[in-house]
């Protein structure tokens, strides 16, 4: 008994250590959420609801929680509140799961997951709507100062392949807290609606949540399956061209100037792109700025169009799409000539008209013979000596010989002897 007796007091010990690291284990161990729940609170819209686990254990750091997001896109986040809302497409359904995680990276393991779902809302396959399209558009409101712009949006669609002749749809767009059912609609062959028409909407052109579209509808022969669809708004921002756009050319500058387009965003929130055409030499000149003022030296001789274009900078948000172009207007003339050259015209024309007029006096009044009359030849006594011979050859020929020697003079014979 002696000799056993320590033996059984190291077998009590490890006991006591085994039993302290287990409960040091349970105390450690994180356990998951309870009472999670997915409820929808509004078009495309949900709310992620769960309550911590009321047996867990205290422990001394901070917990969080893992939220994963398995349909209709993964998505994966951390958060230390007990409920999330989430904006996304409900027609092909949602599924999420939660866990319990130690917060700021604390060496210690997640709890399991729990999930729930919403099943995807019933309908026949192929009779919700296709090809669904929207864009916004900013007008000037004159009836609410404190709203001095509005926003409208126009979507259309296609209806579904295996939708039946009698269906129907309908048309809903949520902004934030603000849902609204469309009262105009344009409608197909079929009188089926195909496009609808809001003039006025809570939208803010300035706003950055998404927008959500939602249609769905009726028929007598078969269920209509619903459809969900999110919008990011500067991607569906049809931007007004800049208006009041004028242009004008002083010698060789062309100087263009517009106004920034109808929009809540102000002035230094905008790009522009002014394209001017050279309609004699038949190209394109395009620049890129952030003022709304160009200059550009040019050819004067010729006539330009001038359009301006424009953009919201990604200063003041995520970059869209470009504005249609303004209306041209033109400046300049092709039948324009240099100041110069012009002079230089008229100039030879007149001193060839004056030129012509003299000429035509003076032939027909032999002015020209009185201005200048001819310079008598001077008297050549070779041709004298011709002369004589010419007279004197006819009468006979001993008259000719005496006359040659009468005449005849040491100078001249070589002459004599060459003529005869």
């Amino acid at each position: 008994v002696i000799i056993m007796a320590p033996a059984l007091l190291i077998l009590l010990g490890a006991t006591v250590i085994l039993s302290a690291d287990s409960l040091s284990d349970k105390k450690s161990l994180l356990l998951p959420p309870t009472n999670f729940t997915i409820k929808v609170t509004g078009l495309s819209q949900v709310l992620l609801r769960w309550e911590s686990n009321p047996d867990q254990e205290p422990v001394n750091i901070e917990l969080g929680y893992h939220v994963r997001i398995n349909a209709p896109q993964e998505e994966d986040y951390e958060t230390r509140n007990t409920e999330s809302k989430r904006v996304t497409v409900l027609h092909k359904g949602f599924s999420a799961s939660v866990q319990t995680v130690p917060w700021n990276g604390q060496p210690l393991p997640p709890s399991r997951w729990v999930s729930a779902e919403l099943k995807a809302p019933p309908g026949s396959p192929g009779t919700s709507i296709v090809n669904l399209t929207c864009t916004t558009n900013t007008t000037v409101n004159n009836h609410t100062p404190l709203r001095p712009y509005q926003v409208s949006l126009h979507c259309s669609w296609l209806a579904g392949k295996d939708a039946p002749e009698d269906t129907q749809y309908f048309l809903y767009y949520r902004y934030g807290s603000w849902t609204e059912e469309c009262q105009e609609y344009r409608r197909d062959t079929l009188n089926r609606n195909t496009a609808c028409w809001f003039p006025k909407t809570f939208i803010s052109s300035r706003g950055s949540e998404a927008l959500a579209v939602h249609a769905n509808g009726s028929s007598k022969h078969a269920p209509i399956k619903p459809f969900d669809q999110l919008f990011a708004l500067h991607a569906i921002d049809r931007i007004n061209p800049p208006v009041n756009v004028t242009a004008e050319i002083e010698g060789t500058c062309l100087s263009i100037q517009w106004e920034k387009p109808v929009s809540a965003f102000p002035i230094h929130c905008f790009e522009y792109e002014v394209k001017i055409y050279n309609t004699r030499k038949k190209y394109f000149q395009t620049e890129k700025l952030m003022t709304n003022a160009f200059i550009s030296i040019i050819d004067d001789i010729s006539k330009y169009s001038v359009q301006v274009r424009a953009t919201v900078s990604s200063m003041c948000r995520q970059m869209g799409f470009w504005s249609e172009w303004s209306q041209p207007i033109y400046v300049g003339s092709d039948d324009q000539k240099p100041s110069t050259e012009w002079f230089l015209i008229v100039l030879m024309a007149a001193i060839c008209f004056i030129l012509l007029i003299f000429s035509f006096i003076c032939k027909t009044g032999h002015l020209w013979t009185r201005l200048f009359p001819p310079v008598p030849a001077p008297k050549s006594s070779i041709q004298d000596f011709f002369v004589i011979v010419s007279s004197e050859k006819t009468v006979s020929t001993e008259t000719e010989i005496e006359v040659i020697s009468y005449v005849e003079d040491p100078g001249f014979e070589t002459l004599e002897d060459s003529v005869f």
